[in-house]
């Protein structure tokens, strides 16, 4: 499986009012356009069990701005493989050219299915993957998120030995397989924090499938108000944090947990001389779609 891949580099972060604190994060959204930071990480292993397989159909999950349905396209196209979206919420069939997700995974050849929500809550079910079967045939099904313990193999990879000598390494949380794979991949005396994307406690089990030490925990405090939730305080930072630091964030993900990380050191809440790497997780693409909808509601606007 082969990209086009830039760097990964860890890159420092200002802090006000001088704090002690040291703040780097680590550029993962910068690896590639569009299959970018986790997605990349979570499909490599993925893609390479479905051409082992003998397969060359994908077929997964997402909404109507699903990063990982943009990242799955993109990486079919670069590597050869026919692609299926099943996508939540049939009203979106005629809404595909304005929704910049879905017209960049149309235009990379993604074929998709509009589904109910209430069908889509059965996405895993026996019967619903057989009727999927029987419309598509043979396909590779890479879960919704992309976590499986093929994604988790692959996210272990994000940590280097030049990671090391962080104490605190954080992430923002959505399916739990980023935060299970640097659990993996950390060193006993390093402590991996999770910021939650969405509401729910939920995600304490699924990381425990997968996650195989105890030095890690969930920062519940900042999804505001759950999945895909956002106001005008969490739109101004992400702003300001771009200005200063040349450096977008998606406000989904990334821009939660950065907004939780300088809240937590303005409260003292990591001892003096502390060393943290924040994960930039990529999702960059979904930053037109969310504007798309804070212009409808009056909102300001992501630089």
């Amino acid at each position: 499986m082969i990209f086009q891949l830039e760097n990964s580099v860890n890159q420092r972060i200002s802090l006000p009012n001088n704090s002690d604190i040291e703040l780097y994060i680590k550029r993962e959204d910068a690896i590639h356009s569009f299959v970018s930071g986790n997605k990349y990480r979570k499909l490599k292993y993925n893609l390479i069990e479905a051409e082992k397989l003998g397969f060359r159909t994908l077929l997964t999950f997402g909404g109507a701005y699903s990063n990982h349905i943009v990242a799955v396209a993109a990486a079919g196209q670069i590597l050869g493989f026919n692609t299926i979206g099943v996508i939540r919420g049939e009203e979106l069939v005629d809404k595909i050219e304005g929704n910049p997700t879905l017209s960049y995974a149309k235009h990379c050849g993604m074929q998709f299915k509009f589904v109910s929500r209430e069908a889509y809550r059965n996405k895993t079910s026996d019967d619903f993957l057989n009727y999927l079967s029987e419309e598509f045939q043979d396909f590779y099904t890479i879960p919704e998120g992309g976590t499986n313990t093929l994604a988790v193999k692959g996210c272990e990879e994000i940590l280097t030995i030049e990671d090391e000598s962080f104490d605190y390494i954080c992430c923002s949380v959505g399916t739990g397989g980023t935060i299970s794979g640097l659990i993996n991949r950390s060193n006993p005396n390093q402590q991996i924090l999770g910021f939650p994307a969405l509401k729910g406690d939920f995600l304490q089990q699924d990381i425990s499938k997968f996650a195989t030490k105890m030095n890690w925990k969930l920062t519940s405090e900042y999804h505001f108000g759950g999945y895909a939730k956002i106001n005008a305080d969490l739109i101004s930072f992400i702003n300001n944090f771009k200005s200063e630091n040349s450096i977008a964030l998606d406000p989904i993900y990334t821009g939660k947990m950065m907004f939780g990380l300088f809240d937590l050191i303005e409260k003292n809440e990591f001892p003096k001389g502390s060393k943290i790497l924040a994960i930039h997780t990529g999702g960059l693409q979904g930053i037109d779609g969310m504007n798309v909808n804070l212009k409808k509601k009056n909102l300001p606007l992501i630089e």
